[in-house]
């Protein structure tokens, strides 16, 4: 591997990791959200509506902005939204107004999508350069991001430092960081050369294949988002636990999203990414049956490892599976990034104002549906006849 192809992985690898810490340094602490505006479980389900509805109006603006600027300068662009974002929500906690966090969060969301779509692309080009697996441990380092995040919110849950400040040092932390990590992306290709080859947006979203695989990752997806929104509320709401516990819980849940996505890669390459997914979502099944009908939180904190495990790789393998033609990879990860991400945020949101009424428990059993739908697409991800070889991704 040559010097820039390691140095561009390594700044993809900061890209994902500072994007999980971010999005798990205030969504760990959703029941401060709530009491610090005052909110019922409906009115946080709307709240996290506004973060859903940001990412899903950049979801189409990711696309077009990645082939106008390319990956790095995107992520750039992204972050600095989501930091603007970030420090709104802080002035509405602050002044315990609605309006502004509201505002704050839509913000967020709509750096954090176009984030999300900007870093996957960037992450296919290194894995198609290299010709070795490396989607599954860029999610790794997303996930590891969201573990720090996690510890980062149980720890000054614990110690009662407010959300405003703590948010204020991710606002200060983001921009720093990430100024300097997509200096090191990878060069993009220029749009025209993209679009003469046939390799548009456009053409992606009307291709079978490609979208079975963005059905594939939208089950896992809401699988995934439903867990990091609603796991800490779950245990607090639905077993009287502490907010303490409530991150703790999250903290399982990503912990053992980052070991499935670690080790994931030599089973991938062992038995298969069909064999891998139908087992991971059977594994998800087992967790989330434990969370809810566990009856008590070490069996629920038990589910949540198991969940996070079956979560772990139906994100990335879906975004290896888009990009099997290096020729058509930036705009099929666009589509298929796109389509999961929907999930991922507006998922959640149904779920809260389904448990305002029915309690955050019962109405987590939409996630079994969820999971249903991925697992019956699974199929999908076989690699394709053209698929270049890729090498095993330990040694």
């Amino acid at each position: 591997m040559t010097t820039d192809l390691r140095r561009a992985r390594n700044a993809v690898v900061v890209a994902f990791a500072v994007n999980g810490l971010a999005f798990a340094s205030f969504i760990s602490r959703t029941p401060a959200i709530a009491d610090g505006l005052g909110l019922t479980t409906a009115q946080l389900a709307l709240m996290l509506l506004c973060l859903s509805a940001g990412s899903v109006a950049g979801l189409p603006l990711a696309g077009p902005l990645v082939a106008r600027l390319g990956p790095g300068r995107s992520v750039l662009v992204a972050a600095l939204t989501e930091t603007v974002g970030l420090a709104l929500l802080a002035l509405g906690l602050l002044t315990a107004s609605v309006l502004p966090a509201a505002i704050g969060l839509a913000v967020t969301g709509l750096g954090t999508g176009v984030w999300d779509v900007a870093m996957n692309v960037a992450g296919a080009e290194v894995e198609q350069r290299r010709g070795r697996t490396l989607m599954p441990r860029l999610h790794a380092a997303f996930s590891i991001g969201t573990v720090v995040g996690a510890g980062i919110g149980a720890a000054t849950a614990a110690t009662g430092v407010p959300l405003a400040a703590q948010v204020l040092g991710v606002v200060v932390l983001i921009p720093l960081v990430m100024t300097v990590a997509v200096r090191g992306f990878l060069p993009s290709v220029p749009a025209p050369t993209r679009a003469e080859g046939g390799t548009g947006v456009l053409a992606a979203w009307r291709e079978p294949r490609t979208l079975l695989i963005g059905v594939l990752v939208l089950g896992f997806a809401f699988t995934e988002g439903s867990a990091n929104d609603w796991i800490a509320y779950a245990l607090v709401e639905g077993y009287g636990a502490s907010e303490t516990v409530g991150a703790i819980a999250f903290g399982v849940f990503v912990s053992a999203m980052t070991v499935g996505r670690t080790f994931g890669g030599s089973a991938l390459e062992r038995y298969g990414r069909v064999a891998v997914l139908r087992a991971a979502a059977g594994l998800a099944l087992v967790g989330l049956l434990l969370v809810l009908v566990g009856g008590s939180v070490p069996v629920a904190l038990a589910g949540a490892l198991l969940w996070g495990l079956g979560a772990s790789l139906g994100f990335p393998v879906g975004m290896s599976a888009a990009a099997d033609d290096p020729a058509k990879a930036a705009a099929r990860v666009s589509v298929v990034s796109s389509v999961g991400y929907t999930a991922f945020l507006a998922g959640p949101p149904l779920i809260g104002l389904l448990a305002q009424d029915a309690g955050i428990l019962t109405a987590l059993f939409v996630v079994l549906g969820a999971l249903v739908v991925g697992l019956l697409a699974t199929g999908a991800a076989r690699p394709t006849a053209g698929a270049a070889p890729v090498e095993p991704a330990r040694r």
